[in-house]
């Protein structure tokens, strides 16, 4: 996968997270697995890629600043 790629599904899982309702526990928890193990991974492309970020909060915001600038998402 490319750093777009999973940019997006980091980006996905963090906006599917907000919606699911805070008493749906076990969904919340599975997504939370899923939206970690993405961001690991996009940390990792970022910096084989040479992505400067602070720390993992920076790195999240980036990923949401990458898929803003793509041209199918303006």
């Amino acid at each position: 996968m490319n750093l777009i790629e999973l940019a997006q599904i980091y980006t996905d899982l963090v906006k599917l997270e907000r919606e699911i309702p805070e008493q749906e526990h076990h969904a919340k928890d599975q997504i939370n697995v899923l939206r970690t193990k993405y961001h690991e991974l996009l940390m990792a492309k970022m910096k084989q890629a040479g992505v400067p970020f602070s720390d993992r909060f920076d790195a999240a915001n980036k990923a949401f600043e990458l898929i803003r600038k793509e041209p199918a998402h303006s």
